[in-house]
């Protein structure tokens, strides 16, 4: 008999429940991320290798079709994958998300950081214009969408009504692509500027005043406040705003199909097609070319670009921050030589 076996089992358990309780704590979210996350991640690489049908189910081995040079007859692992790179409509959603993403989530961190350092400053009505700036992130994706089209209508809209009152011809907000893009970025600047602004405003208030006390004492004014201490204090969470409006940015989906006029997806010539429409239309709209498989392809190609940019983004991060290994490296053969 062991020393352990030999304790009263109050003891064993007292000593077991010490052991467990961390890993029973935590457990719950590895089990819901393996059931929601990690499951469907595996099972989506698994059907974007099959040709699958929403009606016919698995079919096998998915073939590129004659979209491919060598007529794509040839079952392969890669068959979806390579249909959708021989895809001129994924190609255009590519591009057009990368254009929404820039006009929004650039325009949006700057915007969200100008909010933030407007509410940490002695305003009346803190709470008031907290919670104003708060509300549009609330508000649901149908209703800014229904909202933001009767502003960007074409015939009747607030914009072009405003305009035409003046002279200035009306835009084409669904028919031209640059100014599409402007409209749907507009719908997510609106909705997700208030939410940066309040998580940059968390980040200023952390900031240590003594360090703009010393500021003022020394000569400095609000402008080299900001830029000095308020910017390189906010590095952090600034790296967290942007690669969070990234992934959100490269996934917009909600804002240009409510932007669509219905039965259209993306316009009537894909003017603001994005690859999660591109997604959705492959998989369940279209009658004569629903493939899940290659639904599930598109999925995956989205999730590999959010990835390089994840990582671009993290790999600036560490350079900004100059918390790379390779200069405290540096620094010590330096101090070892001389």
């Amino acid at each position: 008999m062991s020393k352990a076996t030999g304790l009263p089992w109050r003891v064993r358990v007292s000593k077991f429940d010490v052991k467990a309780s961390p890993y029973l704590y935590v457990a719950p979210f590895y089990v819901m991320f393996a059931v929601v996350g990690l499951f469907p991640l595996l099972y989506t690489a698994y059907i974007a290798t099959r040709k699958w049908n929403s009606v016919g189910g698995d079919k096998g081995l998915a073939v590129c079709g004659a979209t491919c040079g060598d007529g794509g007859s040839t079952p392969s692992l890669l068959g979806n994958f390579a249909w959708v790179l021989n895809q001129p409509d994924f190609w255009t959603a590519l591009g057009n998300t990368v254009s929404i993403f820039l006009l929004s989530s650039v325009p949006q961190i700057i915007l969200a950081l100008f909010i933030a350092y407007m509410l940490d400053a002695n305003l009346r009505a803190k709470t008031f214009w907290r919670m104003g700036v708060l509300l549009p992130y609330v508000i649901a994706p149908m209703a800014a969408g229904i909202i933001f089209n009767q502003v960007f209508s074409d015939n009747m809209g607030l914009i072009n009504t405003v305009l035409t009152s003046v002279n200035i011809p009306a835009i084409p907000w669904h028919a031209n692509r640059l100014a599409s893009h402007v409209a749907v970025a507009s719908i997510v600047n609106f909705r997700w500027m208030g939410y940066n602004a309040l998580v940059l405003l968390a980040a200023m208030q952390a900031i240590p005043r003594d360090l703009y006390e010393a500021s003022v004492v020394d000569g400095a004014g609000p402008v080299r406040q900001f830029f000095s201490i308020t910017i390189p204090q906010l590095r952090a969470t600034l790296i967290f705003v942007i690669i969070t409006s990234t992934i959100g940015g490269l996934q917009v989906f909600d804002e240009p199909q409510m932007f669509s006029i219905s039965p259209s997806y993306g316009g009537s010539n894909n003017q603001f097609l994005t690859v999660t429409q591109l997604l959705w239309k492959t998989g369940f709209v279209s009658t004569n070319q629903s493939n899940m498989g290659r639904a599930a392809a598109i999925a995956w190609l989205l999730f590999l670009i959010i990835i390089a940019f994840v990582l671009l983004n993290f790999y600036l991060t560490r350079k900004i921050s100059g918390d790379g290994p390779s200069k405290p490296r540096r620094r010590a053969r330096k101090e070892v030589a001389s």
